[in-house]
């Protein structure tokens, strides 16, 4: 069950954003042009509160449960793909915030509730112990949104709880790191995904933390919060925005390739294309694809919230059919939008049909390596034979 108050803000949530979307599609070449969010868009989705979403609500915020969020940010990605994926992980990253101890999440939003944190979490910094904490170095790529933010949270490997070499995470503000502009991609162009540099700056340990204890309750942060989502852990919480953006595009997808389809006639022949087989059939299958795949990630979405109304924290193999489920579900989507943008003819390349932009974007969604099927598949079979799996696997 969801809770009352949360069920009535994620409707109304939702239903904001629904009317956002045709302004966003309008910025979508603005997006990709500047390869950056347009300020524009951020305004927009703050001024409708969502990134409060997943906000503690001591500072501010909705705690929203993950069924009405990733809804959200499932219909955000019918409006402008970029704009949902960068604009999305700003908004998770209040629940991994929220993980963090309370002098970290002070330093964040007591003065400002309304700051933004982006990431750079693949482990590729270098550190060195100091009294205090840690002195960091390093570039961090992929930091999307990060135009926006003014604070990040990036990647090192460090040691966590138990003792053991692990990712961990060191969350900096604006001051201590630069921006690269070196974002020029193909797909996804608008999200300003940059790169992030900085030079043995100190960190103070209380703004440390290691993925270990994010994702199994041990670290500094857990329990400062009564919140519900706050017993998930930071990984598939950090993660569901690829596959709901994924799912938004091929369900957009099927919408555009209708309207486009019911119009176009064979150059040839002149033959109307929305009454032959092959277009019917494919749109046909391709529907049926899209709603396996949010299907499965509304499954998934459910057990989350069900184990958060329960006060329980999930079990690893939950955990596991989650990351499995996000991959797949995001595959199914690229071969649904694949189907369509084969039929949909050669005017379907032209940089003013929505379509190519579509088929680009969704491609990227499955390049990340959370929604890697090679890699989440390998891991889910081993798990179902029974085998040990390694670092190799992930």
């Amino acid at each position: 069950m969801s809770h009352p108050g949360s069920i009535k803000g994620g409707f109304m949530l939702l239903e904001h954003i629904k009317e956002l979307l045709p302004q966003l599609r309008s910025n979508a070449t603005q997006a990709e042009e500047s390869a950056s969010v347009p300020k524009a868009n951020v305004e927009l989705l703050r001024s409708v509160g969502f990134f409060k979403a997943l906000q503690p609500k001591a500072y501010g915020g909705l705690e929203l449960n993950i069924s009405d969020y990733a809804e959200c940010v499932m219909t955000l990605a019918e409006g402008c793909a970029s704009t949902a994926w960068a604009c999305s992980l700003l908004a998770n990253h209040s629940h991994g915030l929220g993980l963090f101890s309370k002098e970290a999440q002070d330093d964040v939003w007591g003065a400002d509730p309304a700051t933004l944190v982006s990431s750079s979490v693949a482990p590729m910094g270098k550190y060195q112990e100091a009294d205090g904490g840690i002195r960091l170095s390093g570039k961090f790529g992929w930091s999307s949104g990060c135009d926006h933010a003014q604070w990040a949270v990036v990647g090192y490997m460090g040691v966590n709880e138990i003792g053991q070499p692990g990712p961990c995470y060191a969350l900096i503000p604006r001051s201590d790191y630069t921006i690269m502009e070196d974002w020029d991609s193909a797909a996804l162009s608008g999200t300003g995904s940059k790169t992030l540099v900085a030079d043995d700056i100190f960190v103070p340990a209380h703004r440390c933390e290691s993925l270990l204890g994010l994702n199994v309750g041990m670290s500094k942060g857990f329990g400062v919060h009564p919140g519900k989502i706050f017993l998930l852990p930071y990984s598939p919480v950090f993660s569901l925005g690829f596959a709901a953006v994924a799912a938004g595009i091929a369900r957009r997808t099927l919408a555009v390739f209708k309207e486009k389809t019911s119009n176009r006639v064979r150059a040839y022949t002149a033959a109307r294309v929305a009454e032959s087989a092959a277009a019917c059939m494919r749109l046909a299958e391709s529907t049926c694809e899209v709603t396996a795949a949010i299907e499965l990630l509304r499954k998934d979405w459910r057990e989350m919230d069900s184990g958060c109304d329960a006060g329980k924290k999930p079990d690893p193999e939950q955990v596991l059919n989650w990351r499995v489920h996000q991959a797949y579900s995001v595959k199914m989507s690229i071969a649904a939008v694949d189907r369509l943008f084969a039929a949909a003819g050669g005017g379907a390349w032209f940089r003013s049909n929505e379509l190519q932009r579509l088929f680009r974007d969704i491609h990227i969604c499955g390049n990340h390596a959370q929604t890697d099927f090679d890699i989440a598949s390998l891991t889910y079979g081993k798990h179902l034979m029974g085998l040990a799996t390694s670092k190799e696997d992930y």
